[in-house]
């Protein structure tokens, strides 16, 4: 289980950060025996509560840049010229070291001390019934969340509905299961609050010293008493276990515990207030990920972009560039469709079909609109979702479209993925991460094998919008290639391609764990997207992509089904791997496909800047359920690979 401990200091004169730093990093190192996959602490001092937390082991966190940085904002600023500046008091520290039992350690919020509103808190122990308990008192709050989260936010929303904490924290433990020991601080009171239902916190204080101090353990609490400066000079000690089913209540001010019993019931308590007290504590999130970018001002780009730069008015060389997309229109392609369309209802072209939007709709268009025969083809290598097959399904059954399925040895290009991902870990670079899914673009060569194999001369993709054009995918390889009017890959400059296969070829030099039974796969995408001229009829160059009439035809018409996990953008959910290579551009570089898609979508009309950035919120946050199926359909451990991902060094500056 985790471990909780903490300390007040009423009155020391003198005490420096490196003072403050050491009583921590006892506490640390003895509770870290109970769990050290997720480090943090709060500090309640002069009207802030300041909260600092790591998806690390208490060491790293410890002697990390940001925690001294952390420490910094504790000190006095007037200290005189060559003395030490040191830090007021009363001061007070809570702290947690994790064992993940609920939660994913890389999603920030779940980590503690947890922050709920105007609660901030540090919990030990396993709360069985949580997702009843979410669904009975915060159904609005998003999924997923750890059982220690939904602790506090439930003791955030009951202190509400009171206006008093004793009364909300013994509510709370009235309707749990499981175990709780928690320790906490609100914006609202000056003193720190510990509550228990197993007995498992221990507490020691010292009225004339000016300290109260408590822990998990019996042991942690002797052991800091004795390293400690805290209580140095003085040798007797109580150290007290708090009981079960009880909670105490430590004023900054003065550190003699009041004790109180957690059996209160609710319905006994006052009315609530009309009003809460006044906030008295700022509550900062000093570990929280803030991004310190530059955008482009008519579009979303950031400063991170390949090749990006901005002139007087804020605005990329992107924007002032762009042409809009030229339509080729109905006519030219009913030019081309004339000519293969069948009169007695016979299959007369071959329609690529990954299961997502664009190639859904692209079936209803051609059957329903222009009167063809399609056959539609998926290629399966390992990452077409279920859901994605679902709504093939409803799409090619409501038509009366024959569907051909081609699939790869599955197991063995998951293996190959799996392998290029733990390659590119020993080397990260953000050029290589297309080679991930190099094992897709065998997609290409069946929509001409099958040609062949039915005697069907035309095959139709659902590509050609140029809002999907992403020119950073090469521009990481030091390509700075424009494309305009959704230019295709084997139309670069041919210095372009050999620069590039350079590139690749040095990258695998400087990293031969890229030399594995993958290689193939790897040089067939190279030859397919760069070398490999097709004759393939791209529908979206011809007809607009209209999101809103795609997803009201698809709803209307064929009950589509959406991937809730995936969020509201629904663009490329149909793709296994998008939600991870995302993970790794907007963890490292501050921007993901969604940003390129946006800017995009800004430049052709469709959509404000204003716009463009709320619907980023959501597109880029963290898809945990994407991401944990990506994990296992592949094979690997999901967050160990996106802690290594969250150590690579940024491209941009975090904000202080």
């Amino acid at each position: 289980m985790c471990g909780i401990f903490g300390f007040t200091i009423k009155n020391k004169p003198n005490l420096t950060k490196e003072d403050l730093k050491d009583m921590a990093s006892i506490l640390f190192k003895l509770s870290a025996r109970r769990g050290h996959e997720a480090t943090g602490l709060a500090i309640a001092h002069h009207g802030k509560i300041s909260v600092y937390k790591q998806p690390t082991s208490y060491r790293e966190m410890l002697e990390g840049e940001g925690f001294n940085n952390f420490l910094n904002r504790f000190q006095t600023s007037s200290a005189s010229p060559g003395r030490p500046k040191h830090i007021t008091t009363p001061i007070t520290l809570i702290g947690h070291t994790r064992l993940v039992t609920s939660g994913i350690q890389v999603l920030h919020e779940n980590n503690q001390p947890i922050i709920s509103n105007h609660i901030v808190g540090v919990h030990n122990g396993i709360i069985a019934n949580d997702d009843n308990l979410a669904k009975r008192h915060l159904p609005s709050k998003r999924m997923p969340r750890s059982d220690s989260t939904l602790l506090f936010e439930l003791i955030d929303k009951f202190y509400s509905d009171t206006g008093e904490l004793k009364a909300a924290i013994s509510k709370v433990y009235s309707e749990i299961l499981g175990s709780a020991s928690i320790a906490l601080f609100s914006d609202d009171q000056s003193g720190l609050t510990l509550a228990t239902n197993t007995g498992s916190l221990y507490h020691s204080y010292n009225d004339e010293a000016g300290f109260f101090v408590f822990a998990s353990e019996h042991y942690i609490v002797e052991q800091f008493l004795k390293k400690s400066i805290l209580a140095r000079g003085y040798d007797s000690h109580n150290i007290q276990c708090l009981n079960p089913a009880t909670g105490a209540f430590v004023k900054f001010e003065n550190v003699i515990p009041e004790i109180f019993q957690l059996k209160e019931p609710m319905d006994k308590q006052a009315p609530a207030p009309t009003d809460r007290k006044k906030n008295i504590y700022e509550i900062i999130n000093a570990s929280s990920p803030r991004k310190s970018l530059r955008h482009c001002t008519r579009c979303v780009l950031p400063e991170t972009y390949p090749f990006i730069s901005f002139d007087e008015n804020g605005v990329c060389n992107y924007c002032r560039k762009y042409k809009k997309q030229e339509f080729l229109g109905y006519d030219a392609l009913e030019n081309i469709l004339s000519k293969y369309r069948s009169k007695d209802g016979r299959p007369d072209c071959i329609v690529g079909f990954s299961g997502g939007r664009d190639s859904s709709y692209a079936l209803h268009v051609l059957k329903t609109k222009l009167g063809m025969h399609p056959i539609a083809y998926t290629y399966d290598w390992g990452l077409v979702t279920d859901l994605a097959r679902r709504n093939q399904a409803r799409v090619t059954g409501k038509l009366g479209i024959e569907h051909l399925i081609r699939a790869a040895d599955i197991h063995t290009k998951r293996r190959h993925i799996k392998k290029h991902i733990y390659a590119w870990l020993e080397k990260p670079e953000l050029g290589m991460v297309p080679l991930f899914m190099a094992g897709d673009k065998m997609f290409y060569y069946y929509g001409g094998q099958l040609r062949k194999e039915t005697g069907i001369k035309l095959t139709v993709f659902a590509a050609g919008q140029q809002l999907e054009q992403m020119e950073f995918k090469v521009g990481f390889c030091g390509i700075d290639e424009h494309l305009e009017n959704n230019t295709k890959l084997y139309h670069f400059k041919l210095i372009s391609k050999v620069r590039l296969a350079l590139w690749y070829l040095k990258q695998y030099c400087l990293n031969p764990r890229y030399f594995n039974e993958s290689f193939f796969d790897s040089a067939f995408a190279f030859y397919v997207s760069f070398l490999n001229k097709d004759d393939y009829t791209y529908l979206y160059r011809y007809i607009p992509w209209d999101e809103k009439v795609i997803e009201r035809t698809l709803k209307e018409e064929y009950d589509w089904e959406l991937d809730s996990k995936y969020g509201k953008n629904q663009w490329r959910m149909g793709d296994g791997q998008t939600a991870f290579t995302n993970y790794i551009y907007y963890a490292i570089a501050g921007f993901s496909e969604f940003d390129s898609f946006r800017s995009n979508q800004i430049r052709e009309g469709l959509i404000t800047r204003e716009e463009a950035v709320e619907l980023l919120k959501d597109d880029n946050r963290l898809r945990i359920g994407m991401l944990q199926d990506f994990s296992q359909l592949i094979g690997f451990n999901l967050e160990e690979v996106l802690l290594k991902i969250n150590k690579i060094p940024k491209l941009y500056q975090e904000k202080k």
